[in-house]
């Protein structure tokens, strides 16, 4: 069997991932030594700040309070903080994030953009990478203003805060699948694959599958990326079979069939006990919060004068950090474990190990998957056993 990569594919492969090594050691310190100059240093400047800006805002635009069609909007955010102030609290909030933004621009334009463009995985140009940045930070934007007035403003109104914010969000939690479908249509433009064989037989393997879909799509990542990608996404009568034009113009069509029976292999797995630990979880993390947020504010801590003070926020970054460090590894484990049956469903579904060997194959060499990274970095959170282990877990090739 000839090797999955020659020398010079592998030492260009090394080259590619080994800042990306470098940067998951490094980054958990970085981003503790951050957060400990945010809490230590920064959040009273950064808190003035933003009253003093709120401030100049509600001079030259404190009209719109009373305008006819502003002032509902006004009075819904009032009642939804509970008193005056929510601007100040967003503007915070937003200030932090953008510190943050700020501090890692140089590392995210070099990783994202300068190195995968000097390993040939990137088609973006200057602009479009900008704007796709710079959308990705407006909706971080707008969850984290969400995150402010819900969250806050929720917890300084009612005592059991976390309970009535944690149901509903559990049941969104619960179902927000469905919308998969949509989500990255704020990115790339998808079309209905064409019809033709391929499309025949993704349906056909699909009935044998037992597995209803709405549409099989074509993602144009190939504007962004040169990487080839498939998968499901939604759920009921949402669920799309989504292939980029890259995996179309890489693989055959028994190797995209192969990339299909892989996803499927997932629609299979028993989601719900997942969804409704994580709906658990993130009642636990809720009341977590809570504990925290009572507990700044009965030791004054960072100036806070009252239980739901916004300059707490970066210690619940810190809670949410130290979630991540630990759950990472756990969660990456049963990530693996899913892949490996679902490569083996694929492979009771298609019959066809050689096709779906091919599939690995050249995926691994157009993504530059590292055959063998290092242990410390699969065991950290990786979401999918190394290439060489998937290979080698195959059967053998009838001879």
């Amino acid at each position: 069997m000839e090797p999955l990569f020659t020398a010079e594919q592998l030492a260009e492969i090394h080259a590619y991932h080994l800042p990306y090594y470098i940067r998951a050691a490094v980054n958990p310190f970085v981003r503790l030594g951050l957060l400990a100059l945010l809490l230590g240093v920064l959040v009273q400047p950064l808190y003035r700040g933003a009253h003093g800006l709120a401030a100049a805002l509600e001079r030259r635009l404190g009209f719109l309070r009373t305008a006819p069609v502003s002032r509902a909007f006004f009075r819904v955010m009032d009642r939804l903080w509970g008193e005056p102030g929510w601007g100040a609290a967003v503007l915070f909030a937003l200030s932090v994030d953008l510190f943050e933004k700020l501090v890692y621009l140089p590392v995210d334009v070099w990783f994202e953009y300068t190195l995968e463009h000097r390993h040939g995985l990137s088609n973006y140009t200057p602009a479009t990478f900008a704007w796709d940045m710079l959308k990705g930070h407006l909706l971080v934007a707008v969850a984290i203003a969400s995150l402010v007035i819900g969250m806050y403003g929720l917890a300084r109104r009612t005592r059991h805060w976390w309970l009535l914010l944690g149901v509903p969000m559990s049941l969104v939690l619960l179902v927000s699948s469905a919308l998969d479908p949509y989500r990255d249509m704020l990115y790339f433009d998808k079309k209905p694959l064409p019809e033709g064989a391929l499309r025949t037989r993704i349906t056909q393997t699909m009935e044998q599958a037992e597995i209803p879909f709405a549409n099989v799509m074509v993602e144009e990542t190939s504007v962004a990326s040169r990487r080839v990608q498939a998968y499901f996404a939604g759920q009921g009568p949402t669920r799309t079979i989504v292939l980029n034009d890259v995996i179309l113009q890489e693989l055959s069509e028994d190797e995209v069939l192969a990339a299909v029976a892989h996803e499927a292999g997932h629609v299979h797995e028993p989601k719900w006990p997942g969804r409704i630990a994580s709906s658990f979880a993130l009642l636990v993390l809720l009341f977590v919060m809570d504990r925290l947020l009572r507990l700044s504010a009965s030791r004054g801590w960072f100036g806070t004068t009252r239980f739901a003070d916004i300059r707490t926020l970066p210690l619940i970054s810190v809670l949410l950090f130290s979630v991540s460090l630990l759950g990472n590894p756990i969660s990456g484990a049963f990530s693996r474990e899913r892949e490996r049956e679902a490569d083996r469903y694929a492979l009771r579904l298609t019959g066809d190990v050689e096709a779906f060997r091919r599939m690995l194959v050249k995926a691994a060499r157009v993504n530059k998957m590292d055959p063998a990274p290092p242990r410390w970095v699969v065991l950290r959170g990786m979401s999918h056993p190394p290439i060489g282990e998937r290979l080698a877990a195959l059967p053998p090739p009838v001879k």
